[in-house]
């Protein structure tokens, strides 16, 4: 079993809903990302162009992303040390799905050629004094 794992430093950003526009008078129909989860997939591809191999990998793929979300200040110190010590963890928005979607999309052409060889997906979420996800690949070859 191979396995790459690295860090994507500072706050996950979920994947938000395309934004759509019309071009001219037709039913022409234009899609893009928001400028966030564009700018957000562009810097996972940076950090995963960093442990990326000579060749894309083209195996299936088991995918493992902790994502680590930032302690609320509104916090009181007991509530901050069980979120520390993973006793208490993330249940507001957004959703984990939401999350690990951005990290796909830029993982995709850098270490993988396509999402769908993804045949394991295993995503928690955590609070932490330092936000990021732990990604972790692993695959067969």
């Amino acid at each position: 079993m191979n396995q790459i794992t690295f860090e994507i430093d500072g706050d996950v950003q979920a994947q938000q809903r395309p934004k759509f526009s019309r071009m001219g008078k037709g039913v022409s129909v234009r899609v893009r990302d928001p400028k966030e989860s564009k700018d957000y997939k562009s810097f996972v591809r940076l950090v995963a162009s960093e442990h990326s191999l000579d060749e894309l990998i083209t195996e299936p793929i088991r995918l493992h992303i902790d994502v680590y979300r930032k302690i609320p200040k509104s916090f009181s110190k007991k509530k901050h040390l069980q979120a520390v010590e993973g006793e208490l963890r993330p249940t507001t928005k957004p959703d984990i799905d939401n999350l690990v979607k951005g990290i796909k999309d830029g993982l995709s052409k850098v270490i993988w050629h396509d999402d769908s060889q993804v045949i394991e997906l295993v995503a928690r979420k955590f609070y932490s004094d330092k936000p990021k996800a732990v990604v972790t690949i692993e695959w067969e070859k």
